[in-house]
């Protein structure tokens, strides 16, 4: 058997790349472990330093289960250089070359709405992104 991966992202707002990675990849809030009803609950037993807040992470997953789980926690030092690891969001790849490439544009075009940036183009294959706190992660068409 496989082994299963999580995501994490270190970060200086949470919940606005939350709101940005729920956007990109069509994730959900993820419910609080068993037995508790919250998040606060959950985050109780660990003894945390009071300066510490829920609000301080996020914890999203894919409502279907399929994708890995991304953790989302704020961290005090910034983003010093290029990820070593990134994200690819696909598009569908079937139809011709510049069909996959209109909607490589279109999903770039719905992310920079979202807040996302757009780093570098490589015409009629890739374009890619940064997220809000300048995580940099690629959009491409799936392999069919």
């Amino acid at each position: 058997m496989a082994a299963r991966i999580d995501l994490t992202f270190d970060c200086t707002d949470a919940q606005l790349l939350a709101e940005f990675w729920k956007t990109a990849l069509g994730y959900v809030d993820e419910p609080p472990p068993a037995p508790f009803s919250t998040r606060e609950e959950w985050l109780a037993q660990f003894n945390l330093p009071d300066d510490d807040s829920v609000g301080d992470a996020a914890w999203l997953c894919d409502p279907d289960g399929l994708g890995p789980r991304i953790s989302i926690l704020k961290v005090p030092e910034p983003k010093a250089a290029k990820n070593r690891l990134h994200v690819d969001v696909r598009v569908p790849g079937h139809g011709s070359s510049d069909e996959c490439w209109l909607r490589i544009k279109a999903e770039a075009e719905r992310l920079v709405k979202a807040g996302g940036n757009v780093l570098r183009e490589f015409d009629e294959h890739h374009i890619v992104m940064a997220d809000p706190e300048g995580n940099e992660f690629c959009v491409a068409a799936a392999s069919v």
